[in-house]
């Protein structure tokens, strides 16, 4: 068996032995067969006070013992075991299993089917981790725009040009198995320990890049600059995908497309495949300095080479239950232009695993639903599009529309600061209450001055803003049953952020892997 002695503190810079010593006196234990760190957190909520919080995986005389002690304390849990036990149908159904999209959803859905018989065939739009590479870099660097490989598309997905971020909110036992994939293709074994783990984006194209290698090497098929154009539907089936070059017979679909395939979302509602719009948010870009972020964290203690870089996540609701939050939080990073269509302006954020950059990025963020933008299955889409091309319209091309954060509030855009902000493409000075409805700007106004009062560094009216930021998440969600498959066609499986049913690396990895279990279960290899 073996347990988890959870909410262990223990001072900075204590070592091990420091940690399981306290767990054995927190369980009223002599001693452990087997102890090891399973995840460690920073408690920095009282600056007199900074500490580390450890769960401690711990391995008893006998399983008896184990069971004992879970059931006296309530901080005393088995370990679930995060190992895949597919249940494999000998149920032989015509055509292959085609996966659209590769990234998180698509590409642990892949490996999953690839590792237990099946040869799946991979559409992605965009290019190979190599070739995307340098698509963004040339679009970062002022030169062209691809609209086809970019941030948003391309292999690994949005993901792969991120801060590589592996916190989520979802308990699910296949967390753990999705981080040690992570390990075992080339990810730092520090994410099987830290709470708040992250691979960064330099790391984490290499890893998607082994996933995809050993998916082929199992005979899946993973083709890229092919986007899926339409599906043929015959008695509540797919049951063929239409590709760019060509077409296949389908056993099973399964859509794994991200938040940005507004082509894909509008092909379905031709199709009369069941979509509802859903609500996301949208807002700007705020660039601090990170020692600024973490003197407001850490105080006196900022620069402690043993605490890592400052991060937060903020948030207020107002009194009618709308939201303004931070997100994406990337320490050390940079702002990013993360366009998919010509004639738009899209912000996101990005840091590498140094996170050794100057300044620290994160969206501010207000949430909308159907009652700002209509009830129609693609009003969401419009809705952010339409502020993605005024912000083209306000800035004169794919520069972000800029201000300091004491512009913003006074109505006076200006860039008059020292801050050296990091979107490459530059900024141009743009009033938000042109660029986004007065719902949005009051309550990012109310945000900023609410969260000034939590974290010191909001109260700086020169930090930068830079806007749009837009795909916080999917705008649309493509209605599934519990058993996973579209409510419309029962061989089509909706799968991970572009589906509306995760936010995020590791729920949509997890999302993935879970409608792979359903097409297993569905049909023989």
């Amino acid at each position: 068996m073996a347990i988890l002695i959870q909410s262990v503190k223990a001072p900075v810079g204590a070592d091990e032995n420091t940690v399981f010593e306290a767990a054995l006196k927190k369980a009223g234990i002599r001693s452990a067969a087997v102890m090891k760190i399973h995840k460690t957190s920073l408690d920095a909520r009282k600056r007199e006070d900074i500490h580390f919080v450890h769960t401690v995986y711990a391995e008893l005389e006998s399983a008896a013992a184990e069971q004992k002690l879970a059931k006296r304390f309530s901080f005393v849990t088995p370990v679930t075991e995060g190992n895949i036990e597919p249940v494999i149908s000998d149920r032989k159904v015509k055509g292959r299993v085609v996966i659209a999209g590769f990234g998180p959803a698509g590409m642990f859905a892949g490996l999953v089917l690839a590792e237990n018989g099946y040869k799946p065939l991979i559409l992605e739009r965009g290019q190979r981790i190599e070739d995307r590479v340098r698509a963004v870099e040339e679009f970062m660097g002022g030169g062209a725009f691809n609209e086809r490989s970019n941030i948003q598309f391309g292999e690994g997905g949005a993901g792969t040009f991120s801060d590589g971020k592996l916190t989520t909110r979802i308990k699910d036992p296949l967390c753990r198995y999705v981080l040690e994939q992570f390990v075992r293709f080339g990810a730092p074994e520090e994410i099987l320990v830290k709470a708040k783990a992250h691979i960064g984006t330099d790391k984490l194209r290499n890893v998607v890049k082994a996933v995809r290698e050993r998916i082929e090497e199992l005979g899946g098929e993973v083709r890229f600059d092919t986007r899926l154009c339409d599906i043929v539907t015959r008695n509540s089936r797919v049951e063929q995908a239409v590709f760019e070059g060509g077409e296949t017979e389908c056993s099973a679909l399964m859509l794994a497309v991200g938040h940005s395939a507004r082509d894909t979302f509008e092909m379905l509602c031709r199709k009369g495949v069941f979509l509802e719009p859903k609500p996301f948010s949208v807002g700007a870009r705020i660039e601090h300095r990170q020692a600024a972020v973490d003197a407001s964290l850490y105080g006196e203690h900022a620069g402690d080479p043993l605490l890592p870089k400052g991060e937060y996540q903020l948030s207020w609701r107002d009194h009618e239950g709308r939201g303004v939050y931070t997100f994406c939080m990337c320490p050390g990073g940079y702002v990013v232009p993360a366009a998919s269509e010509q004639g738009g302006v899209v912000t996101n954020g990005m840091s590498e695993f140094a996170r050794d950059g100057e300044n620290a990025n994160s969206a501010v963020v207000v949430s909308v639903s159907p009652a700002d933008f209509g009830d129609k299955p693609l009003d969401g889409v419009d809705f952010a599009r339409q502020i993605e091309r005024r912000a083209f319209e306000l800035s004169g091309g794919f520069k972000a529309c800029g201000t300091t954060v004491e512009g913003f509030l006074s109505g006076k855009p200006s860039l008059d600061t020292d801050l050296v902000p990091t979107y490459s493409l530059g900024l141009e000075a743009v009033e938000y209450r042109r660029l986004f409805p007065g719902v949005v700007t009051g309550m990012l106004e109310t945000g900023l001055m609410q969260f000034s009062k939590k974290l010191a560094c909001f109260g700086d009216g020169k930090a930068i803003l830079s806007a749009p930021e837009t795909r916080t998440s999917s705008p649309v969600r493509i209605t599934r049953t519990d058993k996973l498959h579209s409510l419309s066609l029962e061989n089509l499986y909706p799968a991970g952020e572009g589906a509306g049913y995760a936010g995020g690396i590791m729920s949509a990895a997890v999302d993935g892997i879970r409608c792979a279990l359903k097409i297993m279960a569905s049909q023989a290899p």
